[in-house]
C-alpha cells in the first residue's frame, strides 16, 4: 500500500501536537463540548499563557478550531475537530475488490482467515494456496467450528485459480509471502507461525487468536475501500509465472 505524502505529513503533525501530554488533555477536555481557553485553564489548573500556547499547536495542526461567542463576543470557544483525528487511521489501498488470503497448504491459517474476515465484515473472502493440500487440515475446522465457523473440509485451491486483479493479497504464512515476489499487486503480510508444524488443539487455537485479532484491527481500515459488484477473471498466468510453475492443462 502506498500513503501519499502530503497525508503522511498532515498525519506527522498530528501525532507531534498530541505528543505533548498538555496538549493531549486538553483535546480529552473538548473531546465531548466546547470550552474557553480559560475554562480550560481553570479545569486543568494550568497558566493561561501555557493554554494559549497549546492551543496554537493544536489549532496549526488542525485539530482545534476557535470561534467567537454569540453572547459575550470578547469570548472565545474552542472546538475539536474529530475529522482531524480521524485521519491518524492509515490510509485503505484504492480499488480493492475483494481480499485473498494466502498461505502454503490452503490447509489452515489461509482458511481461517477468510472465514473470521466473512463472519466479522459480512463481505466476501477467499483463500489459496501456493502449494495446496488436497483437503484442509482436521485441526483447522475443528476450531472453526469451536468459534462457530463452517469450514470445506474439502475446499483448498491454488492462488492461480483464485485471484483477480483486484483482490487483496493478504499472505498469513511467511513462505507465501516470500513465493509471491511480483511488486504491482497490492499485498499485506501477515507472519502467522504455522499451527500445522505443531499439531496440537494449543497451536491452531493460538493461530486462530492471532488471526482474529489482526482481522479486528485491519477490517475497519480495509472494508470501505472494497467495491461492490464482479471483478475481473482471475489472471493464472500472472501468478504461474510468479511461483514460477508451468501451467497446466
Amino acid at each position: 500500500m502506498t500513503i501519499e505524502p502530503a497525508s503522511l505529513q498532515g498525519r506527522a503533525r498530528i501525532h507531534a501536537a498530541l505528543g505533548d501530554p498538555a496538549r493531549l488533555a486538553i483535546v480529552d477536555a473538548l473531546a465531548l463540548g466546547d470550552a474557553s481557553p480559560g475554562e480550560i485553564a481553570d479545569d486543568l489548573g494550568m497558566p493561561t499563557n501555557l493554554v494559549a500556547h497549546h492551543v496554537k499547536v493544536l489549532a496549526a495542526a488542525g485539530l482545534v478550531v476557535r470561534g467567537r461567542s454569540e453572547g459575550d463576543r470578547r469570548r472565545t470557544y474552542l472546538r475539536l475537530q474529530p475529522e482531524a483525528l480521524a485521519t491518524l487511521t492509515p490510509p485503505p489501498p484504492a480499488g480493492v475488490g475483494r481480499v485473498v488470503f494466502v498461505c502454503t497448504r490452503n490447509s489452515a491459517r489461509s482458511q481461517l482467515a477468510a472465514a473470521l474476515w466473512s463472519d466479522r465484515t459480512h463481505t466476501s473472502a477467499a483463500s489459496a494456496g501456493t502449494n495446496p493440500a488436497t483437503r484442509v487440515h482436521p485441526r483447522a475446522v475443528a476450531v472453526a467450528y469451536r468459534h462457530g465457523l463452517d469450514l470445506d473440509p474439502t475446499g483448498t485451491a491454488h492462488v492461480a485459480d483464485v485471484v483477480r486483479d483486484d483482490d487483496l493479497l493478504i499472505a498469513v504464512c511467511d513462505n507465501a509471502h516470500e513465493e509471491l515476489t511480483s511488486p504491482v499487486r497490492p499485498r499485506l503480510h501477515w507472519s502467522v507461525p504455522d499451527p500445522v508444524r505443531v499439531d496440537t488443539d494449543a497451536a491452531f487455537e493460538a493461530a486462530f487468536a492471532d488471526l482474529a485479532a489482526r482481522v479486528d484491527r485491519v477490517a475497519p481500515v480495509i472494508t470501505p475501500a472494497i467495491r461492490s459488484g464482479d471483478s475481473s477473471a482471475p489472471h493464472a498466468r500472472r501468478l504461474l509465472d510468479e511461483l514460477h510453475v508451468p501451467a497446466t492443462g
